[in-house]
């Protein structure tokens, strides 16, 4: 129970440090956000949960698939804001990359990687 307890308060002790410094500095900010940090906390999580090497292999290749189509939406929602407000754009940025993630799955399967 102690090593749950710790692995919560290590995961949102990040995203509050990361939510905090996006407040003082917009590019500092982004960096590290930018940074595979979740993975990474996911990855050492799995490890320290005696997890097989296969499936921490598979859990970065994937992650490697499922950021692709969410890329876009950091383009489409700093262009949409200003002009629609902030859900609105949050909104059409989370279709866009579920739409886009349909198309990658459908492109992927046909070179055999299965993401669905």
């Amino acid at each position: 129970m102690t090593f749950l307890i710790t692995k919560y308060l290590v995961t949102a002790g990040i995203v509050v440090f990361v939510s905090e410094l996006a407040k003082r500095s917009d590019k500092l900010g982004a960096f590290v956000a930018a940074m595979p940090t979740v993975t990474v906390l996911v990855l050492i999580w799995l490890y320290a949960e005696n997890q097989s090497a296969e499936k921490i292999s598979n859990h970065a290749q994937y992650t490697f698939w499922y950021v692709i189509p969410t890329l876009p939406m950091f383009l489409l929602f700093p262009l949409l804001m200003p002009r629609i407000g902030f859900w609105p754009s949050l909104g059409a940025g989370v279709i866009m990359t579920m739409a886009l993630f349909g198309l990658l799955s459908l492109v992927l399967r046909r070179f055999g990687i299965e993401l669905i």
